[in-house]
């Protein structure tokens, strides 16, 4: 694992977004990479994911043959980063996913299913270091640190023993929610929208760690903490339907794209759990495994 690469995204001297390998904490742009690839530099990883075992493999082989060259990159801690993917084709989440979670907020059952729900794209996403602001009409803003696997094919109809070959990658996940319509159900049930769509839910970043570099995303550390103190420490093994049957289940109903996120749920230590709420001024960090730190400032 020495040779171990990580994509992102950072902004770019003219603006816009420049896709870069990192390497031993150093970047090097993908033009340097992978010279004549793409006929325009892509500004994020959706080009890379169309043609991700392809893209893959080349990066992999010129960090395996050119490690050295990457001592002359720029420093991976001085980067502002994007979000890896502007406009993901969709986001599937999953929810009561972790049993630590489940006890927590009391939820009368074990899913016999992976329990699914989508947050909308074009005004949800952010990347690291973008602010989220509370929302106006919310009062119970909550965190949740996810992992987030990246779609590398288009598939559908996928079997839980192949489902892991059509993973691009894993990055960090903030499925953050507004607890006000959980706590007050309406007798038809919970309000989604209220609950998981409101602008900036879903930072996520810096990094997307390819597949072939996590042996088991089944045993992944998972942490979170609010303006310091720590939150959610856990792992990955506390799901109660790991990557490959949530696959599965999504792939039976959708045909799913390069690109396309799966945010997997979220283990115990979520503010509701303690009625604990995030304010303007908080500062939220997470981490899951190799994926970098995703901070995400509170407005």
């Amino acid at each position: 694992m020495s040779n171990i690469y990580r994509l992102a995204v950072v902004r770019a001297a003219k603006g816009g977004g420049q896709v870069v390998v990192e390497h031993g904490g150093k970047l090097l742009p993908l033009e340097t990479v992978l010279p004549g690839k793409f006929a325009t530099p892509p500004s994020d990883l959706q080009p890379l994911l169309d043609d991700w075992e392809s893209v893959d493999a080349a990066i992999a082989q010129y960090v395996d043959t050119n490690s050295a060259a990457f001592a002359a990159g720029s420093a991976a801690a001085e980067a502002d980063f994007l979000a890896p993917i502007a406009n993901p084709g969709k986001i599937a989440c999953i929810g009561s996913n972790y049993h630590d979670h489940i006890a927590e907020m009391a939820i009368p059952m074990t899913p016999s299913y992976p329990y699914a729900f989508m947050k909308p794209v074009n005004n949800t996403v952010r990347g690291p270091g973008e602010s989220v602001p509370v929302p106006k009409k919310a009062k119970m803003m909550d965190w949740e640190a996810e992992l987030g696997v990246v779609i590398g094919c288009t598939c559908s109809e996928v079997s839980e023993g192949d489902a892991l070959s059509v993973v691009a990658g894993y990055l960090n996940f903030n499925d953050l929610s507004a607890r006000d319509w959980l706590a007050s159900r309406p007798p038809v049930g919970i309000d989604w929208v209220q609950h998981k769509a409101f602008d900036g839910f879903a930072p996520f970043g810096p990094y997307l760690v390819p597949a072939r570099f996590v042996a088991d995303p089944q045993d992944m550390p998972v942490k979170l903490s609010v303006n310091g103190v720590m939150k959610q420490d856990s792992n990955t093994q506390q799901m109660v339907f790991g990557v490959a049957p949530i696959i599965e289940h999504l792939t039976s109903i959708m045909t799913l794209y390069p690109g396309d996120i799966i945010a997997t749920g979220t283990p115990a230590g979520v503010g509701h759990g303690k009625g604990e709420y995030l304010k303007a001024g908080d500062v939220v960090r997470m981490e899951i495994g190799p994926c970098g730190e995703l901070v995400t400032p509170i407005g």
